[in-house]
């Protein structure tokens, strides 16, 4: 039955090769004084929010969320028009997850407190 199973050698046919064009990337602005002005807007609307905060803890959050805004509005054709709308959303989906760690905190304190005991 082993016969039946012998091993032959193949021939291995490579096909030609396969060439793409690459596209330029998407026209990004230009940084330069529109990155001075970027950061200034930024620390416009992000010091009335670290104002509002009493514990100094909670503003490292904030000031990711408007980091990670502006990193994202460098990727579209006018960064300082989108940059307020991605502060907000950044900002309030950082308020969320301080929120339900906060309830989670609150939630599981004591068990911590029985694990020790």
């Amino acid at each position: 039955m082993k016969e039946k199973y012998k091993k032959r050698q193949l021939r291995t046919r490579f096909k030609p090769k396969t060439r793409f064009d690459v596209d330029a990337p998407a026209p990004t602005a230009a940084r330069g004084p529109v990155e001075s002005e970027l950061e200034q807007l930024k620390a416009r609307l992000l010091k009335p929010l670290i104002n509002e905060t009493a514990d100094a803890a909670q503003n490292a959050p904030l000031k990711l969320a408007a980091n990670e805004a502006a990193g994202l509005a460098w990727f579209t054709p006018f960064p300082l028009l989108f940059f307020p709308a991605l502060l907000e959303e950044k900002i309030y989906a950082a308020q969320r997850q301080q929120a339900r760690q906060e309830l989670i905190r609150k939630q599981t304190g004591d068990l911590l407190d029985k694990a020790i005991v």
